[in-house]
């Protein structure tokens, strides 16, 4: 799942309240069915036999239908079939399946969405077989809820820097921007002088993400100063502490500063026609900006997010999950663990563009002999997972409104904190 995809924003909002309703009935499902207190599953010997219907979220994937093949091959007894689900309707079928019983055997879900259909009691507990180890640890913790794990890593996200190299020249920036806060913000007022300048198309200094999925940004920020917006150990919400506070002060100076846009424009496209010099993204815009901008094939680089006190970054993207209700949950178990195996990651990720969730698999397709996939490959070590609660995506919007009003200043730091603090308590943490 790329999570800046405005239309999975459109569905999670469409299906919270459905959501809602559904997690506080427990989905019809008895008290003690054990969301969060499931053994793992079980992978029986020998190959897998039989059909697996698994759901592919977006449009339809002839890489991982390839991969399908070669399982099929693998293992003789077996049919795999894969049906692709737009994103726009996802959350909402996969909700409304689990509730009815009535799901495939498995699916690609969005990593923010698996605390919430496992609390519904809809994933299998994943197998030990499968290893944590073989995984970056924070998308690792993608997979969790309650500190069980319901599914395997399979897409990983994260975000770097992206930058004009030609424009940050222009502003006496030798090489990178800097690596810290401090550093950095002064680089951006120095790009931010240059405009209409020595960098004549220039606008601002930086894109901002601005009302959709801002909470993303937000997050590493708060992790870098060593602190966090949720405490497991007391379920209590800190959007109260010094760290909070710092990390909105350093994401509003950027906007406030007249360094960065607040009309919500295309990052991206502004990045490609010199109007902005720096933006932060997934690793997919290295593609993009290749596929449709090869004459800056020279003129950008990428970079690992400026530090705080200490280096972090967001873990998102898609992992694979059986459902409770599979019909043949040995089969998919299998074909989740073949998925995941590091030269069939590392082929799905050079055929896509994606980046796989195993050191393994990113060493397996050499990734790192792309220059601009060094920084990700630093920022995936150092990745958290937002907090593995089941009213998550509620408290995520409550994170992109506040930070709306604080990019606009309609609202200070001390009134974002409290704001934040008193609409995450009231939202709670699900089951």
């Amino acid at each position: 799942m790329r999570t800046t995809r405005p239309t999975t924003r459109t569905l999670q909002i469409a299906c919270a309240t459905v959501t809602a309703a559904l997690v506080a009935t427990g989905c019809g499902r008895s008290a003690d069915s054990g969301p969060g207190k499931d053994a793992p599953a079980k992978i029986g010997s020998g190959k897998a036999t039989g059909k697996v219907v698994m759901w592919s979220m977006g449009d339809p994937d002839k890489s991982l239908q390839s991969l399908a093949k070669k399982f099929e091959e693998q293992n003789p007894g077996v049919k795999v079939q894969i049906t692709p689900v737009p994103w726009a309707s996802a959350h909402d079928k996969l909700t409304t399946a689990i509730a009815g019983g009535n799901t495939p055997d498995m699916s690609v879900i969005g990593t923010t969405w698996m605390a919430e259909m496992a609390g519904m009691n809809g994933f299998q507990a994943t197998p030990t077989s499968i290893k944590s180890s073989d995984f970056y640890p924070g998308q690792w913790d993608t997979t969790k809820y309650k500190d069980t794990s319901y599914g395997v890593p399979f897409i990983a996200d994260t975000q770097a820097v992206y930058y004009r190299s030609d424009l940050t020249a222009k502003a006496g920036i030798k090489g990178a921007p800097a690596s810290d806060w401090a550093g950095y913000l002064k680089d951006l007022k120095a790009i931010q002088a240059t405009a209409g300048k020595e960098n004549p198309k220039l606008r601002y200094a930086s894109g901002l993400s601005i009302g959709f999925n801002s909470w993303i940004f937000l997050l590493p920020l708060v992790w870098q100063q060593g602190g966090d917006i949720y405490d497991p150990s007391t379920k209590k919400f800190t959007f109260d502490s010094p760290a909070v506070a710092k990390a909105l002060e350093y994401y509003a100076s950027v906007p406030t500063e007249g360094l960065a846009p607040t009309d919500k424009t295309d990052s991206l496209q502004a990045f490609q026609d010199g109007q902005i010099a720096v933006y932060k993204d997934g690793a997919w815009v290295s593609g993009s900006l290749r596929k449709d901008a090869p004459k800056l094939d020279s003129k950008w680089k990428t970079m690992p997010l400026p530090k705080g006190k200490q280096a972090a970054g967001f873990a998102g993207g898609s992992d694979l999950a059986v459902f409770k209700d599979a019909k043949n949950s040995d089969a998919a178990w299998k074909f989740a663990e073949f998925l995941t195996e590091p030269a069939n990651l590392a082929a799905y990720a050079k055929a896509t563009g994606s980046l796989p969730a195993t050191p393994g698999a990113w060493d397996a397709a050499k990734l790192s002999d792309d220059e601009a996939m060094q920084a990700f490959a630093e920022q995936l070590k150092v990745s958290k997972a937002p907090p593995a609660i089941t009213t998550w995506q509620q408290v995520a919007d409550a994170i992109d409104s506040e930070l709306e009003k604080l990019s606009l200043g309609k609202a200070t730091v001390a009134q974002a904190q409290q704001d934040l603090q008193s609409k995450a308590t009231g939202i709670g943490t699900g089951r």
